[in-house]
């Protein structure tokens, strides 16, 4: 098939920092700061990137440069969306009354797995911004 490519596994830090808009110097920075972002090493020390860590980059770009959080408040925000997937409610209603915020998308991930809620939150928000787009 000529047109397609297939996607790749991992994405240098370069590669990420021009797909997301966000400097490699700022990644950097962010593995410090938010502990759920931890892209793999190479034997030479290389970040590794995957689809996931990507998403999350995403994430907290909405969250620090359009939704105006702190950095502490960006890690608290994802970290209580992780808690909030992990106590997994009955019905998606009775999430979103417990909490006032907007329904979670469709767990597509482990009950629990930290990648499931980050995707989750990711889903949410790229969700979000397309109907605000």
């Amino acid at each position: 098939m000529p047109g397609k490519q297939i996607p790749k596994l991992y994405y240098s830090v370069s590669e990420v920092s021009e797909m997301t808009g966000v400097k490699p110097h700022v990644l950097r920075f962010w593995e410090k700061e938010f502990p759920m972002l931890r892209p793999k090493r190479g034997r030479s020390g290389n970040r590794s990137y995957r689809e996931r860590e990507i998403e999350l980059i995403r994430a907290i770009k909405h969250l620090l440069y359009e939704e105006k959080y702190t950095i502490q408040g960006a890690v608290e925000r994802l970290r209580q969306e992780r808690s909030l997937s992990d106590s997994t409610p009955d019905t998606v209603q009775d999430s979103v009354e417990a909490t006032n915020e907007a329904p979670p998308a469709a767990r597509t991930e482990a009950p629990g797995s930290v990648l499931g809620d980050v995707r989750k939150l990711l889903l949410e928000l790229k969700e979000l911004l397309e109907t605000e787009g």
